[in-house]
């Protein structure tokens, strides 16, 4: 029998919301009218297939529906509707159905008894530890419509943070990509044929156009072996990159590089400076703070920063005293800010500011990124189109020079 997710509600106005596997609606709303109960609303659950393969990795909720979440959930809280109904209808709208049944299940703990942040705990796989912490506060204070609007404004600010980064990323990935593409093409498709002319002119080839040779024949031969070890080494990375040794050294790596790393460092800075003001704003104490966005941020070295800087401040130090030792991490003037925020007591609008300055900073450092990464794409790729043309014209300059 099919499963129906309800709403309803008693004669005396009590809500009520669940699942009921029934044959159909009609006995749904007889079952509940017997209990007291008139149904206002019934949704199919989607039911489970005998078979399912899926790929946790790939399985997440989108930063995209979890800020539209938290919007519209602001404006229903806004207009008096209750946290469980609200929670169900924007379960219902929602297009991932992992978030979905999330939500359903939120919903179905507060109508319980719980709290809402106690509820979201069971789901940290999907709310953030920032999340959970601003709306407990929210409760405590009864200011949940507030901390929501903050939330939102997070989310909708590291939205655009990545958005930036990820687009300023995707013209040398195209060029990148084409480049591989069409090389890989010449030397399964012509190299192959020049080959087989060198062998019937019974010309002695140069080291290079051995080398250029050997390797076109075997990806036109053994493409799919090629494949295989692409696949198995993307995988190998990916397992390595989870892991704590394998995650520190790509920051590392990161950090050091010439064009990205000042990319790194401001955006990262960015995202600390930010979470860290919503955080004071909605009344967390400073050190919880600190603890959150360290586990917020995503370079590991930025973590530390952040985990050693509220041990400073749990002992009494100042946050700009327990930061400046992570100078190489933050520039001087996020420390200098921080210790005039201190002074005049404007801690988390300064930090909102800082971190306005520096998503625009961040803004104009991706704007700028494909005018800086364009003449050094061109350099590869006209180094390895020349070593392509040398190698294989070179025997044929040799040839003409034995006639003479």
């Amino acid at each position: 029998m099919p499963k129906y997710f309800y709403t309803a509600k008693s004669f005396s106005g009590e809500g009520k919301s669940g699942i009921l596997e029934t044959k159909d609606e009609h006995q749904l709303a007889s079952i509940l009218r017997q209990e007291g109960y008139i149904l206002i609303s019934a949704n199919l659950e989607r039911g489970k297939k005998r078979f399912e393969f899926s790929l946790p990795s790939f399985g997440g909720v989108s930063l995209t529906e979890k800020m539209m979440f938290t919007r519209n959930l602001r404006i229903m809280i806004a207009a008096g509707i209750s946290l469980p109904r609200a929670l169900e209808t924007l379960a219902l709208q929602s297009k991932s159905k992992k978030f979905e049944k999330a939500l359903i299940n939120i919903a179905e703990e507060i109508a319980k008894g719980k709290s809402f942040s106690d509820a979201l705990t069971s789901h940290s796989n999907i709310f953030s530890e920032l999340f959970i912490s601003m709306v407990k506060v929210g409760e405590e204070a009864g200011t949940l419509e507030d901390v929501l609007k903050v939330l939102t404004n997070q989310m909708e600010r590291e939205y655009e943070l990545k958005s930036r980064v990820k687009g300023a990323m995707i013209y040398p990935a195209v060029i990148i990509s084409a480049m591989i593409g069409i090389g890989i093409l010449m030397l399964i498709v012509v190299i192959p044929k020049l080959a087989q002319t060198f062998q019937e002119l019974n010309i002695e080839l140069p080291p290079t156009t051995r080398f250029v040779i050997a390797l076109g024949n075997f990806l036109a031969q053994k493409w799919f072996v090629v494949l295989i070890l692409g696949l198995l080494l993307a995988i190998l990375l990916r397992i390595i990159l989870k892991t704590k040794a394998g995650k520190r050294i790509a920051d590392f790596l990161t950090l050091r590089m010439p064009i990205i790393s000042p990319i790194i460092r401001k955006t990262n800075s960015a995202s600390t400076v930010r979470t860290l003001s919503s955080l004071i704003t909605s009344g967390v104490p400073i050190v919880r703070s600190l603890e959150i966005v360290s586990g917020a941020v995503e370079n590991v070295y930025f973590q530390e920063s952040l985990e050693a800087a509220s041990e400073k401040v749990k002992k009494g130090s100042k946050l700009s005293e327990a930061l400046r030792p992570s100078q190489g991490l933050y520039s001087p003037t996020v420390i200098q800010m921080i210790e005039i925020g201190e002074e005049t007591g404007e801690t988390s609008t300064i930090l909102a500011k800082l971190a306005d300055f520096y998503e625009e900073e961040v803004a104009n450092a991706t704007k700028n990124l494909s005018s800086v990464i364009e003449p050094v794409l061109m350099l590869l790729i006209g180094a390895a189109v020349g070593f392509f043309a040398v190698s294989m014209i070179q025997p044929i300059y040799g040839m003409l020079g034995a006639i003479k």
